[in-house]
């Protein structure tokens, strides 16, 4: 766990910054031969990366904020200007939305330009998830004997833990989830599918993937013991699979959960 990379003078450069950065830039980078594919202008993945980092940024803060009502309101100044605080489900709905004003501004098709985006958001979790890990952001699970343990001592948001306590390090959970899951769909992009099918197929592996995942979280319970996340995930997947099975026109390419099937036989 390493907060700070370098130093150099008054400048810090900061290990969650690095890796969101190196995040961008694989999301990019994979959204450029994307769209390259799809025989648009790859040049766009830029402006799409820039308007899904501003918006996942801003809705990130926004939901953490209403899940922290109570202290927001207590001492606003600290969570405006604090450099934790982002909830994943906030910037998956702030990067969407801003991406789809993006994509209506260049009159791009939605859905065949989401599948596009898919496997660059799933890649780019995957990568900023290790700079939770290195920082320490407070998105550990329950104490642990497992071998792979942590002791965040040097925690961005405290640690609490007294010595010789080591938890979960869901962080590094969620980053094998989601390369796992662009692995998936780097794989079937390139198998004849209708369109959006990938981005649905993204949202209903990615909410299963972080349901579970709660479980060796530390999350306070919002409903029927299950966190917000996990409800926010239940939502998530349920989406992605009514749009995955509706049904479509026999002339049609069936949808990303038989493609799968059809390419392990």
């Amino acid at each position: 766990m390493y907060p700070v990379l370098l130093r150099f003078g008054p400048i810090t450069v900061y290990s969650y910054g690095v890796m969101m950065a190196l995040g961008f830039l694989a999301a990019g980078w994979v959204l450029r031969r994307e769209l390259h594919r799809q025989g648009r202008d790859p040049h766009l993945a830029a402006t799409l990366v820039l308007w899904a980092a501003l918006g996942g940024l801003l809705g990130a803060r926004v939901l953490f904020v209403l899940e922290q009502w109570p202290a927001f309101l207590a001492d606003p100044w600290s969570f405006i200007f604090t450099g934790a605080g982002f909830t994943w489900y906030g910037g998956l709905i702030g990067g969407v939305a801003a991406v789809t004003g993006c994509l209506r501004y260049y009159g791009l098709p939605w859905r065949e330009t989401m599948d596009a985006v898919a496997p660059a958001i799933a890649l780019g979790h995957g990568i900023g998830r290790i700079g939770c890990h290195l920082a320490g952001d407070g998105d550990w699970g329950p104490p642990t004997t497992l071998p792979w343990g942590v002791a965040y001592t040097q925690a961005i948001i405290g640690w609490e833990y007294p010595p010789g306590v080591r938890v979960h390090p869901t962080a590094l959970y969620e980053s094998a989830a989601y390369l796992l899951i662009f692995a998936l769909l780097w794989r079937c992009r390139t198998i004849p599918h209708r369109p959006g099918a990938l981005f649905w197929g993204y949202l209903l592996l990615a909410g299963v993937a972080r349901f579970l995942l709660e479980f060796v979280r530390l999350n306070p319970p919002l409903l029927l013991g299950l966190s917000l996340a996990q409800v926010l995930s239940l939502v998530v997947a349920a989406i992605g699979s009514i749009m995955l099975l509706q049904r479509q026109d026999a002339h049609q390419a069936v949808p990303l959960p038989r493609l799968v099937r059809e390419k392990q036989r």
